[in-house]
C-alpha cells in the first residue's frame, strides 16, 4: 500500500504535473518517498522563495500549475512572497508544505519550525489552503486545490501535510481530476455586446493577461472592429508590429486620450488594476465610454462599473463575439488613432526611457521569439511603459502587481524549464540580482539556455530618484554590487561586460546564443553613488 505522501505524488502525476520545485527537509521526507519513481522532474532551488518564483515562471510559460514542495515554518514563510506575486498576476501555483504533528499544533511547545498557526498564515495569501489530517482528506483536498486552476481566475493554493500524517497508509481509491470548466457566457449579454460593437465607430480594445495566448482571435476582432488595441504589461506580444496595436501603458496621457476618445471600450481579461492603468498613483484612470467588460472572475467584474459585464473566459468570449459581428468599416480610422497614440506615448516617456526601450528592441531583434523575464529594474520600467514584444506571453516581470524584487532570476529558470527550446533573456538590476544570485547555480545545474542581463547602475536608482523627487535625502540606495565577472566565473558561466549601447547589446546577445547553457551579460550604466 502507498503512504499518503506517495499517493499525493501519484495524484499529481494523474493531474498532469511533470515538474516540482523544492528543497527537501526533514519535514517533507515522506513527500519525497515516491518522487524518484514518479517520473516528475525535481528541481532544487537555493531558497524556497526561489522555488515559488520558479513555479511562477514555469506556470506562465507552460500554462500548467507550477508546484513547489517546501518545509514547515520558514520553508512556507519564504514561499509566501512568491505566492503573493502569483496571486496578483493570476498565476496557477500549488504549494505543498509540511507542518508539525497534529497534536502539537497551536500549543507553543517549541517544536522545530513551529508557527502559532501556519494554516491561517497561508490562508491570507492563498486562494485556498487546507491541512490533511487523515487518508480520506487527500483526494478532496487536491480537488479543491486544483479547482481554481480549472475554473475561474487562477492563483496560488496550498496544502499542508503534518509529519505524522504523511507516512500513514493511504486507503483511498484513485480518482482522476475533473475536466476544466469555465463559466458559460450569457447569450443575452453577448448579443447586447455584439449589437453595441457593430454600431461603434471608434472602439478601443483593452487587452489584458487573460487573452495573452489568443493572438489570432484578438487580431481578428480588432480588424473586424477597426479598433486600436491597448495591451497591458501581461498582454504584450499580442499585436506585434500590427498597425492597430498600442504596446504602451494605459497610464500614459497619450493612451488615456485614445481611450477617452473612443465611443466604446471593450476590456478583455484585464483587472484594470492600478499598476497598469494608474502606475503614477494619481488616483484617476481614463474614462472608458460604453465599457463592455469580459473576465472570468465575478468579483473583478463588480469592481469597475460597466455597461455590460460578461463573466467568462476572455478568449472564448472573443471567439463568440467574432461570430456575431458584422464586417468592419473599410473607411475606419483605427490605425491612424493607434499610430497617434503610439507616437504620443513614445514622446511622453522621455529621452532616458526611450534609450532603454531601444536597448530592449535590440535584444528582441537579436534573439527573436525569446522569453523576456524581468525584475524591477529601469529597462523593465521603460518597457512596461512602451515595448512591443514579438511573442505573446513572452514579456513578463514583477514590476507590476505585487512587485516582488528578486523575481527575475528564478522566474526565468522556471520559464526555461517549461520551454527548453526557447531562448530566455532575464533582465535584472544589480540590486535586485543580489536578492536571488544563488539561483544562478540552479540554471547551471539544469544547463538552461538563459542569458542573464545585469543592468548595473550601482544601486536602487528608481528609489533614489523617488526620494529626490520627494525632497528626501537619499539614504540606503547605494548597496555595493559584487564584481559580476567573478560571480559568473564562480558559476562557470561565460561573461561579457558592455555599455548600454543598442549595437553592443545586439552583438553581445547574438554571441551569447552560440554558447551552451546559461551565460551572463553585464550592462554598465553611470554609477549612482558617484552621481550623488
Amino acid at each position: 500500500m502507498k503512504s499518503i505522501g506517495e499517493a499525493l505524488v501519484a495524484q499529481l502525476v494523474e493531474r498532469g504535473v511533470d515538474t516540482v520545485f523544492g528543497i527537501p527537509g526533514v519535514h517533507t521526507i515522506e513527500l519525497y518517498r515516491g518522487l524518484a519513481e514518479s517520473g516528475i522532474k525535481h528541481v532544487t532551488p537555493r531558497h524556497e522563495q526561489g522555488a515559488g518564483f520558479m513555479a511562477d515562471g514555469y506556470a506562465r510559460v507552460s500554462g500548467k500549475p507550477g508546484v513547489a514542495f517546501v518545509i514547515t515554518g520558514p520553508g512556507l514563510t519564504n514561499t509566501l512572497t512568491a505566492m503573493g506575486q502569483a496571486r496578483a498576476d493570476s498565476v496557477p501555483m500549488l504549494v505543498v508544505s509540511g507542518v508539525n504533528q497534529v497534536a502539537s499544533l497551536g500549543k507553543g511547545l517549541g517544536h522545530l519550525h513551529e508557527l502559532p498557526d501556519q494554516l491561517a498564515l497561508a490562508q491570507t495569501v492563498a486562494l485556498h489552503s487546507e491541512r490533511l489530517e487523515r487518508s480520506s482528506d487527500l483526494l478532496p483536498a487536491l480537488d479543491r486545490a486544483f479547482g481554481p486552476f480549472n475554473s475561474g481566475r487562477p492563483g496560488p493554493t496550498h496544502i499542508e501535510v503534518p509529519l505524522d500524517v504523511a507516512g500513514q497508509e493511504f486507503a483511498g481509491s484513485a480518482l482522476s481530476e475533473g475536466s476544466k470548466t469555465t463559466p458559460k457566457a450569457d447569450a443575452e449579454f453577448l448579443a447586447q455586446a455584439a449589437q453595441k460593437l457593430n454600431s461603434a465607430k471608434a472602439p478601443v480594445i483593452l487587452a489584458g493577461g487573460g487573452v495573452r495566448q489568443s493572438r489570432a482571435l484578438v487580431q481578428a476582432l480588432a480588424e473586424r472592429l477597426d479598433a486600436a488595441v491597448v495591451q497591458t504589461v501581461n498582454a504584450r506580444g499580442l499585436m506585434f508590429e500590427h498597425p492597430l496595436g498600442v504596446p504602451a501603458s494605459p497610464s500614459l496621457a497619450a493612451v488615456r486620450t485614445l481611450i477617452e476618445g473612443a465611443d466604446l471600450v471593450l476590456a478583455l481579461g484585464t483587472e484594470i488594476g492600478q499598476t497598469d492603468f494608474d502606475m503614477y498613483a494619481t488616483g484617476t484612470m481614463a474614462r472608458m465610454p460604453g465599457l463592455i467588460r469580459v473576465d472570468l472572475c465575478p468579483d473583478q467584474l463588480a469592481r469597475h462599473e460597466a455597461e455590460i459585464a460578461i463573466e467568462g473566459d476572455a478568449a472564448e468570449v472573443t471567439s463568440a463575439l467574432l461570430s456575431l459581428l458584422e464586417g468592419n468599416d473599410p473607411a475606419g480610422e483605427g490605425s491612424a488613432r493607434a499610430a497617434k497614440a503610439r507616437a504620443g506615448a513614445m514622446e511622453e516617456i522621455g529621452a532616458d526611457m526611450r534609450a532603454a526601450c531601444e536597448v530592449l528592441d535590440a535584444m528582441r531583434d537579436a534573439v527573436p521569439e525569446a522569453l523576456m523575464v524581468g525584475d524591477s529594474v529601469y529597462p523593465i520600467y521603460a518597457g512596461n511603459l512602451y515595448y512591443d514584444h514579438d511573442r505573446p506571453g513572452g514579456w513578463f516581470n514583477a514590476a507590476t502587481g505585487f512587485g516582488a524584487l528578486g523575481y527575475g532570476i528564478p522566474a526565468a529558470i522556471g520559464a526555461s524549464l517549461a520551454d527548453p527550446s526557447a531562448p530566455v533573456i532575464c533582465i535584472v538590476g544589480d540590486g535586485g540580482a543580489q536578492f536571488s544570485l544563488p539561483e544562478l547555480m540552479c540554471a547551471v545545474d539544469e544547463k538552461l539556455p538563459i542569458t542573464f542581463v545585469i543592468w548595473n547602475n550601482h544601486g536602487y536608482q528608481e528609489i533614489a530618484t523617488s526620494m529626490q523627487d520627494a525632497d528626501v535625502k537619499v539614504v540606503g540606495c547605494d548597496p555595493t554590487p559584487p564584481d559580476f565577472e567573478f560571480v559568473a566565473r564562480s558559476c562557470g558561466m561565460p561573461f561579457q561586460r558592455i555599455k548600454s549601447d543598442p549595437h553592443m547589446v545586439s552583438e553581445a546577445l547574438q554571441q551569447a546564443q552560440g554558447v551552451p547553457g546559461p551565460r551572463m551579460v553585464e550592462i554598465q550604466t553611470p554609477n549612482l553613488a558617484q552621481a550623488n
